[in-house]
């Protein structure tokens, strides 16, 4: 949404949109400004074995004060103590640990300078590693060596849980561990200097439901405690001190949204189901297990893509058939009746945290990844599908390669699965037979030859953001041409009905499992073009449904005659900005944090 021009008048910030919703109030400052570090060289012999152990013994009080707060983490946070295992393992992680302890021996200087040294060492590491998930990982490195370090020099931890009014926390970096001390039901909103969309205080955020704008760079040098601030966690901006006619416009525009939000929640058990009676399912996209819940909490007709990366990003050896079994099976199981679909793992070498030794690939996006790269390692893949397999048995479950580009790969992939399935059963372990085995289709080839790869396979699954990618040949993280990254580009409308054509010819169901399924802009014209199933982020699931809940067929069938006579894309969205919108009333908030970003 485009910020009416009196706004900037006054003095506002722009960082990343992290968690939706519009908050005023006042701010708190949390200060966690670095503790001063001083550099002493160790002459004496005797000073060392002492300074090992006045290190040692800061390292196990930090340990005690994490387990003090995991201990104490409130019960609607339970599901993240995972991040606090994590903090108390890194805090005997011999990157910092050992290495601390070897800099004060070998090069004799105090503990408090071989621990900068030993994080700057890791940080140089984290540096290296291409994949954002894992290099943003250097921040629980940084916040639990900070928390050795206050121990060592006694600095006393600020007390977040004395705070008592309802605030705005403005705060440099904030870890979970931070966060679980805080009275949750006293803070409206977060705003950070650091992180990103794979944040811990992002995904915190997302989970309360709390707006928060991450990224900003320097708002603990701009904001003190006590400015009235507004955080715009839709648009991702903050207003510090806004004037009386901008306060007036925010709080006209939060009262619009949670309106919104409260009517569109409410239904979002219903059925999506249109006014001429007909059904389309609407599912959630995850990636990780403390999701689950919330697939049922906004409505989702199950889980249409669990995307199975994390684990093999979250360490440095690879997760063993039992660890991925349990994972699965505790997923279909919480989600059964409804439908699981896994999706194999979508990595490339390059981007393992393990000690995989993978030579450096000019352009990844095209390389030896995804199916490709499970085909190459087969023991890693096989070991996956016995998981998936196995965990057939405990609800719905359906497995999807991702980046399927002919037939010669599903063939492959298939066969695979087939040896997998025979050595389960000469081992006697229950699997479902007729487990449903779908693809991805993301690339342009696959659209080709949808109705050859139709034939072989259960399912369809749409994935916009990479086909888009590929089928305009735009790198979307590239800001000199992202702005061509057009879901609604007349190419890419017309590969989707080749598709949904080429599924349903066959009898197979199709459905669409990226960005451009959550987006409300889009949905009368997938549903227009026939798509059986959509699959999005938990939270975009009850707006959809309301969407097609207000329509028809007939009306999106009108709808999308028009827009396949479209020739360029500024048509398209001409049309959709002059129409859609206006017709389905889609929030200005919606929209601003839909396809338009």
């Amino acid at each position: 949404m485009k910020i009416p021009e009196f706004i900037n008048k006054n003095s506002i910030m722009t960082g990343v949109a992290a968690s939706p919703g519009i908050v005023i109030g006042q701010a708190y400052l949390v200060d966690r400004s670095k503790v001063e570090i001083f550099y002493q060289y160790l002459i004496d012999e005797s000073f060392i074995k002492e300074e090992v152990e006045r290190f040692k013994r800061a390292v196990q009080e930090a340990q005690s004060q994490c387990e003090e707060i995991k201990n104490d983490m409130p019960a609607n946070l339970g599901e993240h103590t995972y991040i606090l295992d994590t903090h108390l393992l890194i805090l005997k992680d011999s990157m910092i640990y050992q290495a601390t302890i070897d800099l004060i021996k070998h090069e004799k200087i105090n503990a408090e300078w071989a621990l900068k040294k030993a994080v700057d060492r890791a940080r140089e590491m984290f540096e290296q590693i291409k994949d954002e998930y894992i290099r943003s990982r250097i921040k629980d490195v940084e916040y639990v060596s900070e928390r050795i370090m206050r121990n060592l020099v006694g600095q006393v931890p600020e007390n977040l849980a004395e705070i008592k009014d309802r605030v705005i926390i403005v705060a440099h970096d904030l870890s979970p561990a931070d966060t679980t001390q805080i009275r949750l039901d006293m803070v409206m909103g977060f705003i950070i200097n650091m992180g990103g969309k794979t944040s811990h205080t992002t995904i915190i955020a997302q989970a309360l439901e709390i707006p928060a704008v991450v990224g900003l760079e320097s708002c603990t040098r701009r904001i003190k405690t006590g400015d009235l601030i507004v955080v715009d966690g839709n648009a991702g901006h903050v207003v510090i001190n806004p004037d009386e006619k901008t306060l007036r416009f925010y709080r006209g525009r939060q009262q619009s949204y949670e309106s919104y939000q409260a009517e569109i929640v409410r239904c979002a058990y219903l059925p999506a189901e249109t006014l001429d009676g007909h059904r389309l399912v609407v599912k959630a996209n995850i990636e990780m297990f403390e999701e689950v819940a919330a697939v049922a909490d906004h409505g989702g007709d199950g889980i249409g893509l669990y995307r199975t990366e994390f684990h093999y990003l979250s360490r440095r050896q690879l997760p063993s058939e039992e660890e991925l079994f349990r994972d699965y099976r505790d997923v279909a199981q919480i989600i059964a009746p409804q439908p699981l679909t896994i999706r194999t793992v979508d990595l490339g070498g390059d981007r393992f945290a393990s000690t995989l030794d993978w030579a450096d690939e000019m352009n990844p996006a095209l390389g030896l990844r995804a199916i490709r790269f499970s085909l190459k390692e087969k023991s890693i893949f096989k070991d996956q599908l016995r998981a998936i397999l196995r965990s057939s048995t405990y609800g719905n479950v359906k497995v999807m390669f991702p980046m399927i580009s002919g037939l010669g790969e599903l063939l492959e992939a298939k066969e695979v699965l087939e040896e997998v399935r025979q050595t389960l059963s000469r081992e006697e372990i229950e699997y479902n037979p007729n487990m449903e085995v779908g693809i991805m289709i993301e690339v342009p080839s696959a659209v080709v030859l949808a109705d050859v790869l139709a034939g072989e396979v259960d399912f369809f699954s749409i994935g916009t953001n990479d086909l888009i990618q590929y089928s305009l040949a735009i790198d979307r993280v590239n800001e000199r041409v992202a702005h061509m990254y057009e879901p609604l580009h007349p190419a890419v409308l017309r590969m989707v009905k080749t598709v949904v054509e080429a599924g349903h010819a066959a009898g197979i169901t199709v459905s669409m499992c990226g960005e451009m399924a959550g987006d409300p802009i889009c949905a009368p014209i997938l549903l227009a073009l026939g798509l059986d199933e959509l699959s999005m982020p938990n939270t975009a699931v009850p707006r959809i449904k309301r969407l097609i809940r207000m329509t028809s067929m007939n009306e999106c069938q009108e709808y999308l005659d028009t827009i396949l006579k479209c020739r360029t894309v500024n048509e398209v969205n001409r049309f959709v900005e002059e129409v859609i919108i206006k017709r389905f009333a889609i929030h200005p908030d919606v929209v601003a944090r839909g396809i338009r970003e």
